[in-house]
This record gives C-alpha cells, sequence and structure tokens, in this order.
C-alpha cells in the first residue's frame, strides 16, 4: 500500500464572526481579546428583574450616572482576556514565589533589622484587610458594571487584591508569627490610625454606583496607596535596613504599574465621552481623593514619623498627574 502526502492550503470562508465583523468593518481576522470581548454582554431576553432592584434589568448601563454611546470604548489597553491574564500573573507569581523562597532560604528575615521589622509588620500586615475589600469592590463592579470590556479586567483586578492580601498574610508570617497576623487585626479594627483608612474601605462597600466605585477603589485607594506603601515605604525601609521587604512586596510594586495602564484608559475614553461624564468624574475624583489624604495620613506618619506627610503628597501628586493627562480636571 502507498499512501501519498502532500499539503493542502484550506482558504477560509469567513475572517472572524459577523458581529465582529461589523466592528471591525470588514471581514478581516481579529485578535483573541477582540473576539473574546467585544458584544459579550447580554443585553435581551431577560425574563425577570431582579426582586432586590426591580427598577433595572438584571443587566443594565442606568446603574451608573455615566453615559457611553458604546460601553465596548473602555477596552483594556493590555488586551486581556482568560487566557492572557493568567499567562502573565503566572510570569509574576513565578517570580514572587522566587522571592519569598530566596529570603527564606538565605535567612533573610532571621537577620533582618529589628526596628524595620517592626515597622513592616505594623503598616504592611493591617494592609490586608485592605486587599479583601479591594476583592470584594471588584466582584462587586464585574457583578454590576456593564460591557465586557469593563467588567472583565474588574474581576481581574480584584482576584489580584485577594492574591495581595495573601501575599501580605506571608510576609507577615515570614518576618513574624501568628501573633503579628492577629496584631494586625486587631490594630485594623481598633487602633486610631487605622479607623480613618477602615472607614473610607467599608464606605466604598455600600455604594452602588459601580463606576463610582471604580473611581474610589481602582483610581484613588489603589494610585494613593500603592504609591505610598511600595514605593515610600518601602524605599524607607531598604535605605535602613536592606531590600528584604522589596523582595517580599514586588508583586505588588509591579501589579499598580500594570494595573494603571488599564485604569488610565478607561478614564480617559470615559471622559473623552462627553462634557457631563468628565464633570462627574472630577467630581467623584475630588470627593475620594480627599477622603483618602485625609485617611491615610495617620497611617503614613505610622510607617514614616515626620516623613509621612511629605512621602504621602507625593504618592497624590503622582495619581494626580495620571489624572490630568487622562482628561479629568484635577484641583491643586
Amino acid at each position: 500500500m502507498q499512501i501519498d502526502l502532500r499539503t493542502v492550503s484550506i482558504t477560509p470562508l469567513r475572517q472572524t464572526y459577523t458581529h465582529i465583523a461589523e466592528r471591525l468593518g470588514a471581514d478581516k481576522p481579529a485578535s483573541r481579546y477582540i473576539e473574546g470581548t467585544m458584544d459579550v454582554q447580554a443585553n435581551a431576553n431577560f425574563h425577570y428583574r431582579p426582586t432586590w432592584d426591580p427598577q433595572h434589568e438584571l443587566f443594565d448601563p442606568r446603574r451608573t450616572r455615566i453615559v457611553m454611546q458604546d460601553w465596548y470604548a473602555l477596552k483594556d489597553p493590555r488586551q486581556f482576556y482568560y487566557g492572557t491574564y493568567t499567562q502573565a500573573r503566572a510570569r509574576m507569581q513565578e517570580v514572587a514565589e522566587a522571592d519569598f523562597e530566596f529570603v527564606e532560604s538565605r535567612g533573610l528575615a532571621d537577620r533582618f533589622d529589628d526596628a524595620a521589622r517592626r515597622t513592616a509588620l505594623d503598616f504592611y500586615v493591617p494592609l490586608r484587610h485592605v486587599a479583601w475589600g479591594a476583592n470584594m469592590n471588584g466582584a462587586y463592579q464585574c457583578a454590576y458594571g456593564y460591557g465586557t470590556a469593563i467588567t472583565q479586567p474588574c474581576l481581574y483586578a480584584g482576584m489580584d487584591q485577594l492574591g495581595i492580601a495573601q501575599y501580605l498574610t506571608r510576609l507577615g508570617l515570614l518576618l513574624g508569627n501568628q501573633g503579628d497576623l492577629e496584631a494586625g487585626k486587631h490594630a485594623w479594627l481598633n487602633a486610631p490610625a487605622w479607623q480613618g483608612l477602615r472607614r473610607v474601605v467599608e464606605d466604598t462597600w455600600v455604594l452602588k454606583d459601580w463606576f463610582e466605585l471604580y473611581v474610589a477603589q481602582n483610581v484613588v485607594l489603589d494610585g494613593v496607596l500603592f504609591g505610598l506603601a511600595y514605593k515610600e515605604v518601602d524605599q524607607a525601609i531598604s535605605e535602613r535596613a536592606g531590600p528584604t521587604v522589596s523582595m517580599l512586596t514586588r508583586f505588588q510594586a509591579e501589579w499598580i504599574q500594570d494595573a494603571c495602564k488599564w485604569v488610565d484608559a478607561v478614564i480617559k475614553a470615559a471622559a473623552a465621552e462627553s462634557a457631563d461624564n468628565q464633570a462627574l468624574l472630577s467630581q467623584w475624583y475630588a470627593q475620594w481623593r480627599a477622603r483618602v489624604v485625609e485617611a491615610l495620613t495617620p497611617v503614613a506618619q505610622l510607617a514614616l514619623a515626620e516623613q509621612g506627610g511629605q512621602a504621602l503628597g507625593r504618592a497624590v501628586a503622582a495619581v494626580d498627574a495620571r489624572m490630568s493627562k487622562a482628561g479629568l480636571t484635577v484641583a491643586a
């Protein structure tokens, strides 16, 4: 028996899905991100209205005061769908795990400066409760937002925050012990320095407008807090006692740089949609900026003493610059 092998070129009948071709203006190949994101949001054939919110459909763009002609204009410049998201985070996690293993295997935690250790434990361990709150907020944005372009990365950000809470827990156990985790929880619930931030976090949980929550959490709280915690405080501890804490918080430092690309693009697109959107976003930003700065002032002083105010000011100025570039009106 003779078998002949040959190559056959097959020309596809079409390059992409019909609804994607309509968006692209032609039947041409689209990226996996575009095919897995655009027009996925359910918008018809709802059989009932939610009993807890009967004035809205199950999926309803009216759950926010922001108005978009096309909600898919809020695309993620990182082009994350589940596959690319998990691949990107796996790479970051491999680096983080290597850092933790290095610190532990070389005994760096055991030899860490005692004063710097106390500062790190008192400052970073309570922040795991902030991260857990951010996880809750990401889930809310995904559940009540509209359009897969925005709800998909909101869920990813929420899951990232859960991972950050876990990394902060591991930091506490590596530099301290179970008692330090309990002490961090007690501080979060009772210490005066943390109560302003705790109030901000808990107030975000009861926001109804999911886009205002996006501004409060993803723009203001994440932007200012991460700038303070993983740049200013991290640098101060490193100068005093070496890079051990920097290694244990590398994931967070890299994560906020990655997240800012998406956050800034969303704000820029929403603000450019209309003058009303721009004014409302600017109002929300100013409102939550003032609250977060007030809440973080004693926390910054807890970690950096008299240098805390200046460090917090630099973190706020960095977010102000980003939002001004994105098109918001930022008060001096």
